[in-house]
């Protein structure tokens, strides 16, 4: 598997800046063709890790998001979504639906959101150092002149 076409981006961990990375990711994948729905499931999995990098992350303190997408020769989408934000201290609870440290406000969504979207999502994570989260999914490879 080969990377044919990769990306890095950074920005202010601010609210603002998640419809950003939406669009930005779009325009980088549109090359590949992707179904609505393919680009949909995409965008929501990296709208939901990027929330997560501003809100649990950085908790309203200043702070950079990075995000590296990569796609591979055979139509698989790689991203990496980053912080050097607090951390998570157990990423086994954090990843079980509901769970939250965020408060009522928080459904502890985001971690299923991704999973359900996307074909593999892996996360590592540091207390102080900031957590990484890693999603793949492949997108189906049509012919030229191959109506979605």
């Amino acid at each position: 598997m080969n990377i044919v076409n990769e990306m890095k981006l950074q920005f202010c961990a601010k609210s603002l800046n998640e419809g950003f990375a939406r669009g930005a990711i779009s325009a980088f994948l549109m090359h590949l063709d992707p179904t609505v729905s393919e680009l949909a499931e995409i965008k929501t999995a990296l709208s939901e890790a990027v929330t997560n990098a501003i809100i649990h992350g950085y908790k309203g303190e200043d702070g950079t998001v990075y995000i590296e997408a990569r796609v591979t020769d055979k139509n698989k989408v790689i991203l990496k979504i980053r912080d050097k934000g607090a951390g998570i201290e157990n990423v086994e609870d954090a990843m079980e639906p509901l769970f939250t440290t965020g408060g009522s406000e928080q459904a502890g969504l985001g971690f299923t959101v991704m999973q359900s979207f996307m074909d593999k999502v892996s996360v590592r994570s540091q207390q102080g150092k900031g957590t990484v989260v890693t999603m793949e999914k492949s997108l189906v490879k049509r012919r030229k002149n191959e109506k979605p």
